[in-house]
């Protein structure tokens, strides 16, 4: 078999492989999953200018300097350099500053708890645009979405206007998970007794995949949902269908869907109870403990 034959046979399996891989991080649709993207796109970048080089050169010196190579210099004398000391520190010691510089800034442009200040890389957040809020339960092992402006709740189906700042607030109700959404955002930890936040916003209309980042048990793999990035009227059309669903999310109705429970349906709420995402962060919902009344629209 000629050696470039066997060559492309050698890659098939990678390549057959590396088919099935999901570019979604690469290929976000969100401006915070955008601007992590060109992160992580920079920092592998300037990895490779000191990663390349020291490959190549240490192909080349072992090439050149190879017993069989009896016309390479042999200077068995030789013990210093100063330009190539300055080339070894120096161009390490460049990149390690570029990337704490780049580490640095990011860090805090990047930060989940930091409001939006532009919609993506063109156009700013304007002063009179209010964030969408979404209050976002980990259960086991579903989501809960409580639209507390809206006054509706949504069982594993999450939807937010495109161009539209979006403000999760997250805790869990057992024990701790994430909430991840990779065209949307980086993956937040939500844990029971504690509030974590995320500020994003989806710059294309679509459907996106997201599910839970972080094991949490039996039903851990079917912890998944859909995120949907509409239009305004659209985002109405959605919120209308839920509240047509007529069912309350009070007290009671939580204590059973906090049940654990695996690949859970899509479940609609026309109402949630007052407080109840307060209640589920500070784990004092009981069913003994009505709530006083439902959230308005």
């Amino acid at each position: 078999m000629p050696i470039k034959a066997l060559g492309r046979l050698v890659a098939l399996p990678f390549l057959v492989s590396l088919a099935g891989c999901n570019m979604v991080v690469m290929q976000p649709s969100g401006d915070i999953a955008v601007q992590q993207r060109d992160l992580i796109v920079m920092s592998t970048i300037l990895m490779l200018l000191i990663i390349v080089p020291v490959i190549a050169m240490t192909l080349f010196f072992a090439w050149k300097y190879r017993q069989s190579n009896t016309d390479a210099p042999y200077d068995p004398e030789w013990s210093h350099s100063t330009q190539l000391e300055f080339v070894i520190w120096a161009a390490p010691l460049v990149i390690i500053i570029a990337l704490g510089a780049l580490t640095w800034i990011s860090t805090h442009t990047l930060d989940p708890y930091r409001p939006l200040d532009r919609i993506d890389s063109a156009r700013p957040v304007a002063a009179d645009v209010k964030p969408l809020t979404v209050e976002v339960v980990a259960l086991d092992w579903k989501w809960l979405f409580i639209y507390p402006e809206q006054g509706i709740a949504v069982v594993n189906d999450l939807a937010a206007p495109v161009d539209v700042p979006v403000t999760f607030k997250i805790t869990a109700s057992t024990v701790m998970n994430s909430f991840f959404i990779p065209s949307l955002a980086g993956q937040i930890y939500a844990m029971p007794g504690m509030e974590t936040e995320l500020h994003a916003v989806m710059n294309h209309p679509g459907q996106y995949d997201g599910f839970s980042a972080n094991y949490s048990g039996a039903g851990f793999s079917d912890m998944r949902f859909k995120f949907h990035g509409l239009s305004a009227a659209e985002f109405e059309r959605w919120v209308q269908s839920a509240k047509a669903g007529g069912q309350t999310l009070d007290r009671q109705a939580y204590l059973q869907l906090e049940r654990p429970s695996e690949n859970d349906p899509v479940r609609r709420y026309a109402s949630v109870a007052d407080g109840l995402y307060g209640s589920i962060l500070a784990r004092t919902v009981t069913a003994d403990k009505p709530a006083s009344g439902t959230q308005a629209p």
